[in-house]
């Protein structure tokens, strides 16, 4: 769509949205490239989330419901209920001084309490940045510092598999490694492992959240919501900035089409709310649109088994999963004959989304053919909050085209691009980027730094935003996404997919996952290397396997991938959102100095994988 039909399809948009004070300026571009949505508006969406709900007669309905299998226990919240507890406990934080525009940082456990800390913070128009739970303490430290936090929410401990992982002392080490010291941290404690409070700073949970409760405060469209922290896998990490309004107006329009979710209907994301994930689609998303939301403390394979996915949807009457292509992975390498699912009613599935890391082909298939419902492969990114490619189960649904994203969502002008900044044929690899503006829900910028947005956004392509990922358009304008670019190879001057190659070794009947990264080569420059988890019960000799994929890579990419050398491991190191940790990978396979990534779910894969991957690259 072009400009005028952009801005008509968000003044639309934003009718769904109840406002203090309407917006008159849909797009105000004064600024630009710096675009802001809704700029006179005014609102609260905290009230839009809860309170408008209860006012309109739902307050029976479910807001939230929380299935732990770690703890064993399940907790269920109706709108009114919800509502309650946040106006209480944000009254708590007001008496602590927390006002408009200040920053609380959350660093908690997937339990209720921190979408309660979430919600409560947008009650007050404070500005929240959580941090996944678990996070090691320089990482916190440096988030801490970064928006100067007043008052950090956070738990005595987090409750992974059988292992308890103690919070508290991680965050008094970042506390005392801060700059900036935060006036107070609230801490809930968990009968698991409860924590010693620091006199005067400390507070226990249970006193804040007893308190008067608080109103919904007005703020501008464009003051901030959130800082969301991208990962930081590289580089230091970057505050990723989302406001009020268009996060609101982005979000309720991408449940009711993307995701095809009406007031009352359960929908689940399986993720945590330290990823961009959890804050649109277990958060606020769901309560945006008066669904109910499932909050689910516990893994997909190990809480207590290979079936958990399933024994959700049926205890809940789940209409719509949205989870990690790795989440399935797992489960399938586990389960590879889905025999997990049997026995329970999978008959309110009506879709399951994947994104987070490409979902190859095979993975997707396995889906569909064990839950027999539409399998959506979607994309988009921290920076952006909500989808940009996708399928529409709500407005018009397209076949599914396994291997593709879906195609662009209205709002969001996708092209790829050559190195010199041109749109390339239809069916050519290049860098994904997208047109200025981008939609309302997108980030309109970093914390405290415009400087750094328009660096490495949107200086490599003048006119767009760079996505950092590479892919192609086919005929039909379905979007495929390859890798990111940094993965994407040169091999004799060729450059090759580790996203193709991928697709084809999980295509392999004995792979459960797999991982490929360039490694140096004197003669050709790089060389693909390949990495792979097989299924539960092979009993294959691995190097027969790795010989059959080898095989598979060259008949179907072709000899030019010079693909050679697949190992077989025990487990890939992954970041805590389920990422294949490459860029690492690679590094340590061409005997470069790499750190430990602070977003690393287990650090120990590394000294796993790290003696099989030395001297790989020449």
């Amino acid at each position: 769509m072009d400009r005028d039909q952009a801005i008509a399809h968000w003044r639309a948009a934003a009718e769904a949205i109840d406002w203090v004070r309407a917006p008159e300026t849909i797009l105000d571009d004064s600024a630009a490239p710096l675009y802001r949505w809704y700029s006179d508006g005014q609102c609260n969406t905290c009230y839009n989330a809860i309170d408008r709900h209860v006012e309109a007669g739902r307050g029976d309905e479910l807001a939230l419901v929380y299935d732990s299998p770690v703890t064993d226990s399940v907790a269920y919240f109706t709108y009114r209920e919800l509502r309650d507890r946040v106006a209480a406990f944000a009254g708590g934080l007001r008496e602590l001084g927390v006002g408009p525009g200040d920053r609380v940082v959350i660093y908690m456990p997937m339990v209720p309490e921190a979408v309660i800390g979430m919600l409560a913070c947008a009650r007050l128009g404070a500005v929240h940045s959580v941090v996944f739970g678990g996070f090691a303490a320089s990482e916190l430290a440096f988030r801490i510092d970064d928006c100067r936090a007043k008052v950090v929410l956070s738990a005595s401990c987090g409750i992974e598999h059988a292992r308890i992982i103690p919070y508290k002392p991680l965050l008094d080490a970042a506390v005392e490694a801060c700059a900036h010291k935060p006036a107070h941290c609230v801490i809930l404690q968990r009968e698991a492992e409860p924590a010693a409070l620091v006199p005067g700073r400390d507070l226990d949970w249970e006193t804040v959240a007893g308190t008067e409760p608080a109103p919904c405060a007005t703020v501008a469209a464009t003051d901030p919501l959130y800082l969301l922290y991208t990962s930081g896998t590289t580089g230091s990490p970057k505050g990723v900035v989302r406001d009020n309004g268009g996060h609101m107006a982005a979000l309720y329009w991408s449940m009711a089409n993307i995701y095809g979710i009406d007031p009352g209907d359960v929908f689940w994301a399986a993720s945590d709310i330290g990823w961009v994930v959890g804050h649109s689609y277990i958060v606020y998303g769901p309560l945006l649109r008066g669904a109910t939301t499932v909050l689910f403390e516990g893994k997909p394979v190990g809480t207590p088994d290979a079936a958990t996915y399933w024994r959700l949807i049926e205890r809940h009457r789940v209409k719509v999963l949205f989870t990690a292509p790795t989440a399935i992975r797992a489960i399938k390498q586990q389960d590879p004959n889905g025999e997990g699912a049997e026995g329970f009613d999978l008959s309110s599935l009506e879709y399951l989304f994947l994104a987070g890391e490409r979902a190859d082909p095979n993975t997707i298939i396995w889906a569909e053919e064990l839950l027999d419902v539409p399998v959506i492969d979607h994309w988009w990114q921290t920076e952006l909050g909500w989808p940009a490619i996708a399928n529409f189960a709500g407005e018009h649904f397209f076949p599914v085209r396994h291997g593709s994203s879906g195609k662009a969502v209205p709002g969001f002008d996708i092209a790829v691009l050559d190195e010199a900044g041109e749109p390339v044929p239809h069916g050519e690899m290049g860098a994904l980027a997208i047109r200025l503006p981008l939609p309302p829900g997108a980030l309109p910028t970093l914390w405290n730094n415009d400087a750094g947005f328009l660096e490495k956004y949107l200086e490599r392509f003048p006119g767009y935003y760079d996505a950092g990922d590479a892919g192609y358009i086919d005929q039909d304008d379905y979007i495929h996404i390859m890798a990111r670019t940094d993965d994407v190879i040169n091999v004799a001057g060729h450059r090759l997919s580790t996203g193709r190659m991928e697709e084809v070794i999980a295509s392999h009947p004995d792979v459960a996952e797999c991982a490929v990264f360039g490694v140096r080569d004197d003669l050709k420059g790089q060389v693909p290397l390949g990495l792979m988890i097989l299924n539960a019960g092979v009993d294959r000799p691995e190097a027969e396997i790795a010989d059959e994929v080898v095989a598979l890579v060259r008949r179907e990419v072709g000899p030019v991938a010079a693909f050679r050398h697949a190992r077989v491991v025990s487990r890939l190191p992954k970041t805590r959102s389920g990422k294949i940790l490459r860029a690492t990978l690679q590094k340590i396979a061409n005997g470069e100095d790499y750190k430990v990534p602070g977003t690393i779910d287990d650090p120990a894969t590394l000294d796993e994988i790290a003696p099989l991957l030395r001297g790989a690259g020449a």
